[in-house]
């Protein structure tokens, strides 16, 4: 028995509602990294060892995105930076992403998006990739 992953089967779509959406299926795509920043349970030990555990709801987390520095999804993202770093406060974390991978089956929707920063901006020789990070309030990991 064996399995199979391409990245080629990986596709994100970036919604705003005041900037629209950029569905990205490879091009100018790097790496794609979701991490849950809450745990989601705790325990209290006491005194005696008896043990309290906790259920902590918390779904947010982040996500990095690279991105070839030249791409048009490179381009969208400094694009949809710019529009909410001057736009109204509660346009700040309207961003919604979708990824999706077929092969694996995974569905991760995210709300609640925001920046973290501008990545840095490299300059060589060769053309580089850039990291986006954006946090999220809401990662809902579902089996597609």
């Amino acid at each position: 028995m064996h399995t199979s992953y391409s990245f080629g089967d990986v596709s994100v779509v970036f919604a705003h509602p005041a900037v629209g959406q950029y569905v990205a299926t490879g091009a100018g795509l790097g790496s794609i990294s979701v991490s849950m920043t809450t745990d989601r349970t705790t325990h209290d030990v006491a005194a005696d060892g008896s043990v309290m555990v906790s259920k902590v709801l918390g779904r947010n987390g982040s996500l990095t995105i690279t991105v070839q520095q030249t791409s048009e999804l490179n381009k969208w993202l400094l694009k949809l930076y710019n529009y909410v770093e001057q736009a109204p406060t509660p346009e700040w974390a309207n961003t919604r992403i979708t990824i999706r991978s077929a092969s694996m089956q995974d569905l991760i929707r995210v709300t609640g998006a925001s920046f973290q920063k501008l990545p840095d901006r490299p300059y060589q020789a060769q053309g580089q990739q850039v990291s986006w990070v954006l946090m999220a309030a809401d990662i809902d990991q579902a089996i597609a």
